[in-house]
């Protein structure tokens, strides 16, 4: 079974750690009428408007200097620093293109995978816990308390100072997300989806049945094993651990939503 928890908890760091630019859009010049009337020719198919933006951000009045994409790193963990205190930063992240692994990480919570190589963080410390006779294997509730100082950190970050440490850096955000070639869509519309995604997770209950087809163990529920990476992770930290992430997750998507101009 994955360790998909340690992306995860990057996930939840960078929906709180940057949101701010202006979308600019460029206006479309209405048709010009010819002065003389001309023979009525077949209507082309309209050119579809690019996908609206669902949930804008204000333009930052203050806006600071911010570095390239790519010096970016330095800046970003004094950033987190602020937020969660220098110790927590160097135990839990990697300090390496942070931004670019904490926005392709948030994309890719709701797929089957988060790729190894993109992980904006730690592993989670200590080794998978399976209980229960060895041919009818379970999730372990031993397992739960690996992922507590984590999701204690989750639960004790300031949302308020985490929506405003996330305007201050959303270009660099954005600019992230627009090179993973995607057409030009807007991050903070992926956040918001993303965090519903994770919040439509199931509250499951022990004793959740394993397998192990492999050298990793699965669910043996197939619907359970066939649930995305960010969701399968919520599972597998236990119905506590997951609910706190939860309530977090509903902080964050409130104080979002109330930053639409």
């Amino acid at each position: 079974m994955n360790e998909n928890l340690k992306y995860f908890a990057g996930a939840v760091a960078v929906v709180g750690l940057s949101i701010g630019a202006v979308l600019y859009r460029s206006s479309r010049r209405a048709p010009v009428v010819p002065e003389k009337p001309v023979a009525a020719i077949p209507a082309k198919p309209a050119v579809p408007d690019e996908p609206a933006i669902k949930h804008p951000l204000p333009d930052s009045q203050a806006q600071v200097p911010l570095p390239s994409l790519d010096e970016s790193d330095a800046p970003m963990q004094n950033e987190l620093g602020g937020l969660i205190g220098k110790e927590s930063v160097e135990r839990f992240f990697i300090p390496d293109s942070m931004i670019r692994h904490i926005v392709v990480t948030i994309d890719n919570l709701p797929t089957e995978k988060v790729a190894e190589r993109i992980r904006p963080v730690k592993p989670t410390p200590g080794k998978f816990a399976v209980g229960g006779p060895e041919e009818a294997p379970v999730l372990d509730p031993a397992n739960y308390l690996r992922y507590e100082p984590v999701v204690q950190l989750i639960r004790s970050v300031d949302t308020q100072s985490l929506i405003a440490s996330y305007k201050r850096y959303y270009p660099l955000y954005q600019d992230a997300y627009e090179n993973l070639g995607h057409p030009p869509e807007y991050f903070n519309d992926r956040v918001v989806e993303v965090i519903d995604h994770l919040l439509a997770t199931p509250d499951i209950k022990d004793p959740i049945a394993l397998t192990q087809p492999g050298v990793l163990y699965e669910y043996a529920d197939p619907a359970l094993e066939s649930r995305s990476a960010g969701q399968k992770a919520l599972i597998r930290m236990g119905s506590d651990n997951a609910k706190i992430v939860k309530d977090k997750l509903r902080e964050l998507r409130s104080a979002l939503i109330a930053q639409r101009p």
